[in-house]
């Protein structure tokens, strides 16, 4: 936390950003320069992350925090590193892979305690760029920041989004586009695929100096632990199976849970071709490099475990005890099943836990595919139902549900405010994100500034916005997403 005042600009910034600690562990980064942006325009700074982070002060100087936030040049002091990691894509495995288009500049400290990295996301090339241009268009920019932003305003754990910046020159994708940077911060930007990098080149002390790393950052109770790698295998295990818990009760796809997209804080990380539920469908896929069908809806608990095993493989090179391991993944289906029931049981509006609740929830979501309806919607819908004493809307689910509701013997009135409280109103539809990303390439950022006001409170009526709260029409509807690379 550095507390600047509003006297002081961007550039005080460069010199007190602390080198990013990861860069102390041999082989895990490299350095790397970022591009330097030819006319850096900032789109958007997050002013309550910035509060947070002690930097708001920073405001008042927006042409400093392009510059910074687009690609810092030989003159600030800064140390800049891109991160080597592995991962298996779609299930195949890549052994290099590493940071091609994203530097990190520095570490912050919020006014908690917690530290933070600062990554920039489309700043050039780097030693991982592949042949690549190591550039980001504008539209990935703005996907990010609007998602990750309101996945954080739905209380779901993830990396955020601190600035975006036009950088004045264009990429070439399939056609020429405008060029933007996103500056990410995240708990770190450790994944499953940055063990099974040096994993896969049998470099046991580099893989132990991350493991140690990873442990005293994100989970230090594992250290006192008498196996202190499993434990951290245990606490990490935990954490993925509450955050899917999160992504399945809002309808949320991450579409490309690659291993080296599986963040070992816990966090949502790299929002590529990630998508809401519009209507309900179990095995809903929108990325349209997905073919098969491995990241769908219904997949996601199932990936996770799957890339928890792969980083299983990596710790039990250090340590023989496969069974142990083994146990902590068998329990991975019970604790995710133990958090994603209770999320649903409190978007149901149900208070208490008792035999049979797994089948409620399933019979409603199985009504919801059947009449192809809203999945967001449809939950405040219920709330309004609660006491409804007309025809059942959805069928003998609803009759089923409020005996349940009547049983606890709860205030009507106090069940659907507590729903509401809990169901969001507002998500980041995926057409007005696509409606966001092609005004801003016009050079219109009114529909990105609107999404990201109403998206910061999404449980909360916004009269003026309603618009972003309502379902696509047939016309509207996003098919497919795409990663953007």
């Amino acid at each position: 936390m550095f507390g600047l005042t509003e006297a002081q600009t961007a550039s005080t910034l460069f010199s007190m950003l602390p080198t990013p600690s990861i860069a102390a562990i041999p082989n895990v980064t490299l350095p790397v320069r970022p591009a330097v942006a030819p006319e850096p325009r900032l789109l958007a700074w997050n002013r309550p992350l910035a509060e947070s982070l002690g930097i708001e002060g920073l405001a008042a100087d927006a042409q400093g925090l392009a510059r910074l936030f687009s690609g810092p040049d030989d003159s600030d002091a800064l140390t800049t590193v891109a991160l080597a990691y592995a991962g298996h894509q779609f299930g195949h495995f890549v052994p290099q892979l590493g940071d091609g288009r994203a530097a990190l500049i520095g570490e912050v400290t919020n006014t908690s305690g917690q530290r933070f990295d600062v990554q920039l996301k489309g700043s050039g090339r780097t030693p991982f760029s592949r042949g690549g241009d190591g550039k980001s268009a504008l539209g990935p920019v703005i996907r990010e920041y609007v998602v990750s932003e309101a996945m954080y305003a739905l209380g779901i754990p993830t990396t955020r989004a601190l600035a975006a910046v036009a950088t004045g020159e264009t990429v070439i994708r399939e056609s020429r586009l405008p060029a933007g940077v996103l500056t990410r911060v995240a708990a770190s930007h450790l994944r499953v695929g940055t063990f099974q990098y040096f994993a896969a080149r049998g470099d046991l002390e580099t893989l132990r100096a991350l493991a140690d790393h990873a442990i005293a950052r994100h989970y230090p109770e594992a250290a006192d632990d008498e196996r202190p790698l499993l434990a951290f295998f245990s606490a990490t295990a935990k954490a993925q199976a509450r955050l899917v818990s999160y992504w399945m009760s809002v309808g949320f796809i991450h579409g490309v849970m690659n291993t080296d997209n599986c963040s070992i804080a816990g966090e949502t990380l790299d929002y590529g071709p990630c998508a809401f539920l519009d209507e309900f469908h179990h095995d809903k896929v929108f990325s349209s490099i997905d073919h098969a069908g491995r990241y769908a809806y219904s997949n996601q608990p199932l990936i996770a475990q799957w890339n928890l095993a792969r980083l299983a493989e990596c710790l039990l090179m250090l340590e023989d005890a496969h069974d142990a391991y083994s146990a902590v993944l068998k329990e991975f289906t019970p604790v995710y099943e133990s958090f994603y029931l209770d999320r649903m049981r409190a978007k149901l509006g149900l208070s208490t836990t008792r035999e049979g609740d797994d089948g409620l929830i399933r019979d409603f979501l199985d009504r919801l595919q059947a009449d192809h309806l809203d999945y967001t919607l449809s939950f405040r819908r219920l709330a309004d139902r609660v006491d409804a004493g007309d025809d059942a809307e959805f069928g003998d689910f609803e009759v089923r549900w409020r005996e349940r509701l009547a049983s606890e013997g709860r205030d009507p009135a106090e069940v659907s405010e507590a729903m509401n409280r809990l169901n969001p109103l507002f998500i980041a539809r995926n057409h007005q994100v696509e409606r966001a990303i092609e005004r801003a390439i016009d050079d219109d950022l009114s529909v990105f500034h609107e999404l990201n006001e109403v998206l910061r409170s999404p449980f909360d009526q916004h009269p003026e916005f309603e618009q972003y709260a309502s379902p696509p029409e047939a016309g509207e509807r996003v098919m497919q997403t795409f990663c953007g690379t």
